[in-house]
């Protein structure tokens, strides 16, 4: 697979690109089926909310799950992300489900990746892309991102380091900034049916708000960052920033649903 130029015009201009029916339902079924499992481990790599007990991020899953490894492998994801940051030697930063448990689900404050990555783990430069697939329909009742658009194109903005909001500490961006960033670019809510990819890069701002639906909101998410750039600091467990830098080499186009039949 390989994007369009308008593809990569629109992705330098706003920060993101939403990709819809990149993954097929029965591929996405073949990832869901694996949830039950992985959230019911009694692991650290599973950071669950303040108040719930539910799972929040379940975290480190390409050494977990052989279907989510299979994921993070995939071309679909592999090559556009070459594509983009113009090298084949990328390795996986970091694999995780987000979820927003019906009419529990916490938010995420408005923030960026590159603030964590750089302040925790010594990661050079703001390189490393963003690669979702949403497990379930995420619309606007249920959680979605939120991006701000266009705000990758200032660069690292002042952030702050919030450990008491949530269950997740989070480098997070003061909200004069936010509505500075969001009157000059808008809010874009990142919504479709399950199947539908997003990638983003490390410096674009975005948030998203609780769960009121009675629906469940889950989003994997892998990082890919180029070996050149990868973590300087190895204080945070390797669930949080892998440490296998061998680089990423895409699988077949049909490894999610090759493995279910073979």
């Amino acid at each position: 697979m390989r994007l369009t130029e308008a593809q990569i015009a629109r992705f330098d201009a706003d920060g993101f690109l939403v990709l819809p029916a990149l993954f097929s339902r029965a591929e996405v079924e073949a990832l869901r089926a694996d949830l039950p499992r992985l959230f019911a481990e009694d692991t650290e790599a599973n950071i669950r909310e303040k108040a719930s007990g539910e799972v929040r991020t379940a975290m480190g899953l390409d050494t977990r799950s052989g279907a989510f490894a299979r994921l993070c492998r995939h071309p679909r994801f592999v090559l556009p992300a070459r594509q983009i940051l113009g090298t084949d030697r990328l390795y996986v930063q970091q694999a995780k489900v987000n979820a927003k448990v019906a009419f529990i689900g916490e938010a995420w404050q408005w923030h960026y990746d590159f603030a964590t990555h750089h302040a925790e783990d010594g990661v050079p430069e703001p390189l490393a892309l963003n690669l979702h697939v949403f497990l379930d329909d995420v619309t606007e009742h249920n959680g979605p991102l939120v991006f701000i658009r266009g705000s990758h194109r200032e660069g690292p903005v002042r952030t702050a380091l919030d450990a008491d909001t949530t269950s997740y500490a989070l480098w997070t961006v003061d909200n004069e900034t936010v509505a500075r960033l969001a009157r000059e670019g808008g809010l874009v809510s990142a919504t479709g049916p399950m199947g539908t990819a997003l990638i983003f890069g490390d410096c674009l701002v975005h948030g998203s708000p609780p769960n009121l639906s009675p629906w469940d909101r889950r989003i994997f998410s892998l990082i890919l960052n180029p070996v050149t750039n990868a973590q300087t600091r190895f204080a945070r467990p390797d669930y949080k920033h892998g440490r296998d830098f061998a680089p990423v080499e895409p699988l077949p186009d049909d490894c999610l649903l090759a493995a279910e039949t073979g």
